[in-house]
């Protein structure tokens, strides 16, 4: 089942960034800290935690292809490091390859723990739409439009229109479909996915 849309092109530019200076972030916010408490020994234990958690989140991402190995190491990753940043990358991955493998109810748990932890840097918004487009995909419209709601980071204003209207079109309610669509339009949709006037045109013309 194909659920993932233009967000995936963020997601991997977050993954990307996680890699890159996971480790660093970490590390830095150790060092902010030491002057306040004083941090020879727990910071030197923090940031070999820091380095070990980027370390163990490589291996893992280089075993995305495996569902059945990437969801056994995710879980043994939740167990052994305490990094937010890592682990709401991993719960993205991890839903995914739960829907590789047909496991929909774990991808849905996975999607809903991101969503309580709040982890930032938007992950929780890609993964509320996400969210919304597997309770869509299981006949859940209702449900999924409830859940584009909790979409405010402007930023993702775009998608969660376009996706509503895509919802409303199911439903049959074309007369806000429309407005949907045309909200999507007006924060720059069309630039990124140009299918969208489509969608409004051939609703005009319905």
């Amino acid at each position: 089942m194909e659920i993932y849309s233009t967000e995936e092109q963020q997601v991997d530019a977050i993954k990307q960034f996680w890699k890159d200076y996971g480790s660093s972030i970490a590390i830095g916010a150790v060092v902010g800290l030491g002057g306040l408490f004083g941090w020879n020994t727990y910071s030197d234990m923090k940031v070999k935690s820091a380095e070990q958690a980027s370390e163990s989140f490589e291996q893992l991402a280089n075993n995305a292809t495996n569902p059945a190995a990437f969801i056994e190491g995710a879980g043994n990753f939740a167990k052994e490091h305490d990094q937010k940043g890592y682990q709401a990358l991993i719960e993205l991955m991890t839903a995914k390859a739960a829907v590789d493998a047909g496991d929909l109810a774990k991808a849905e748990d996975a999607y809903k723990r991101i969503i309580v932890a709040k982890p930032g840097a938007s992950i929780d918004m890609v993964a509320t739409i996400r969210l919304a487009r597997l309770q869509a995909e299981q006949g859940n419209v209702g449900t999924a439009l409830q859940t584009l709601e909790s979409v405010t980071d402007a930023a993702y204003v775009s998608q969660r229109e376009e996706l509503k209207g895509d919802f409303l079109v199911r439903q049959g309610d074309l007369v806000s479909a429309k407005q949907a669509y045309q909200t999507a339009i007006d924060n720059g949709g069309a630039l990124t996915n140009p299918a969208l006037t489509i969608k409004l045109d051939n609703l005009n013309k319905a």
